[in-house]
């Protein structure tokens, strides 16, 4: 399934504009802080809208084309630097508000699915200010999955990590890109991190 983007913005003094196609696999935005990688990832999950252009997942539009669908109806799961879980929810409970959140036709991984895939089964009763930095993203990772999504984006799900950490999420990553086959849109402005993971680069200046 391929990922089509042609869009631009304007942002204050500056353009950002991209064009390219995706295939499987993953896909890597590389480039210096400022590049417009993450602005790219926000156009493509529905939080910033494009000035023109368009976005689509195989034959689905996201954006173009008169069409501007919500972020909720994407079916895109977006990983943060910092996880962002809520606070106030237990590992459990944040795991399954992806999983509310799915249309029951989308979904494709049950709850006791992703606690296995990401070894989290210890973690489910946990309040997140309890998590480490690593564990805290492998739920944020479980909670997107939850969502039913065609396409993950991530933007620098690494760059809070420790070295061992930084590890550990990229086997988690390889995992997804390989046994779970979701294509995935990646930010990152480290070079080996990119060269590890990507199975295609797109250089941003």
């Amino acid at each position: 399934m391929a990922i089509d983007i042609d869009v631009s913005r304007r942002l204050g003094e500056r353009s950002i504009a991209a064009r390219f196609t995706a295939g499987p696999g993953l896909t890597a935005l590389f480039g210096p802080s400022g590049a417009g990688k993450t602005s790219i990832l926000n156009m493509v999950a529905g939080l910033l809208r494009p000035d023109r252009g368009h976005i689509r997942i195989g034959a689905r539009t996201l954006f173009g084309d008169g069409i501007d669908l919500p972020p909720e109806a994407r079916r895109v799961g977006y990983i943060f630097q910092d996880g962002r879980l809520f606070p106030h929810r237990r590992v459990r409970a944040n795991l399954l508000y992806g999983h509310h959140l799915a249309d029951p036709a989308d979904r494709w991984m049950a709850l006791d699915e992703a606690v296995a895939f990401l070894g989290i089964g210890n973690l489910l009763d946990r309040w997140p200010r309890t998590l480490s930095g690593g564990e805290a993203q492998r739920v944020a990772i479980g909670r997107a999955l939850l969502r039913g999504p065609e396409l993950l984006l991530m933007d620098e799900p690494l760059s809070s990590l420790d070295a061992p950490r930084r590890g550990d999420i990229m086997t988690v990553i390889e995992r997804i890109r390989d046994e779970l086959k979701l294509p995935i849109l990646y930010v990152s402005h480290d070079r080996a991190e990119v060269d590890r993971l990507a199975t295609t680069v797109f250089e941003l200046d």
